[in-house]
């Protein structure tokens, strides 16, 4: 049976796919919902980026709370560890999905800068018309085509470039979209929404609770049972879960001191830094920057 939070190495062993094919952080593979039977109904979330095109049927799914359709040419962007609701999948659903682990974005800033974008987080199901020119099924056959080829040289790099190519093809297909396109969201959705951008633009600063319920004029309990009631996850974790996504990113991308990102991430002090890291990641912050 399926866990609820998946992985890249969960997904790599249920698929079966062998090790010479694997690379470190990257999954592409066909048809991940065949995994599940029935699909329909199974409630999950990603821990990484997820971007999925449809080549053909129909998938109805509920995403960040709304319900989505894909069909085929259209695309959907899942934000990491946002709960996925397959609502109803056609026979003839054929998928390719491009997963992202939280690691391997970080060590790149186009990625973590793609995966806090509002618009994706409202919008994460781009249908064909909306598309036009800036994804084609040519480019993600290219991309399923060269992840299942042994041997490649330098094909982790590759693949690398490939995906920051498809990431600025969507970039250019969010930024074409009219901001009109709107969805009808309850009050308890909004609220999340809410605390999703405030957490995107205070993470480096504001890790309390009480901030952003604060900041949303709600109590601190009553925003901790909703965010758990709707994402089945505690507040506390979804603060951790983007702090140290850009903890990870500085490391990897920067080469800042372990003390310089602890100020650049309101620690005060490395040492609380590191013990926090070390809590959440179970390494320490060198031992994560040196692997």
């Amino acid at each position: 049976m399926m866990p609820h939070f998946l992985t890249i190495d969960w997904i790599y062993e249920m698929h079966q796919v062998e090790m010479p094919l694997r690379v470190d952080g990257i999954a592409i593979l066909d048809n991940v919902h065949r995994l599940q039977e029935p699909y329909a109904g199974f409630r999950h979330q990603f821990d990484g980026l997820l971007i999925s095109y449809c080549f053909a049927g129909s998938l109805s799914a509920q995403i960040n709370f709304t319900e989505y359709v894909m069909e085929a040419g259209s695309v959907a962007v899942v934000l990491p560890q946002l709960v996925i609701d397959p609502v109803r999948v056609s026979d003839d659903l054929e998928l390719v999905s491009i997963a992202m682990s939280l690691d391997f974005i970080s060590a790149f800033p186009v990625l973590r800068d793609f995966i806090t974008n509002n618009e994706i987080r409202w919008h994460p199901v781009i249908c064909p018309s909306e598309l036009g020119h800036h994804l084609s099924e040519d480019f993600v056959s290219l991309l399923r085509s060269y992840y299942a080829t042994e041997g490649l040289p330098a094909k982790k790099t590759v693949l690398q470039y490939l995906i920051f190519a498809l990431i600025a093809s969507l970039s250019g297909a969010y930024a074409s979209l009219s901001q009109e396109r709107g969805v009808v969201k309850s009050r308890k959705d909004e609220i999340i929404d809410d605390f999703y951008t405030l957490l995107s633009q205070f993470c480096r600063r504001e890790r309390s609770v009480s901030f952003y319920a604060d900041r949303l004029h709600l109590s601190p309990q009553y925003l901790t049972s909703l965010v758990k009631l709707h994402t089945g996850k505690p507040i506390t974790l979804w603060i951790e879960h983007v702090v140290m996504m850009h903890a990870k990113s500085l490391l990897k991308s920067t080469t800042l001191s372990v003390n310089e990102i602890s100020n650049e991430l309101n620690f005060g002090d490395a040492s609380l830094f590191c013990r926090y890291f070390k809590r959440c990641s179970g390494m320490t912050p060198n031992g994560f920057r040196g692997r």
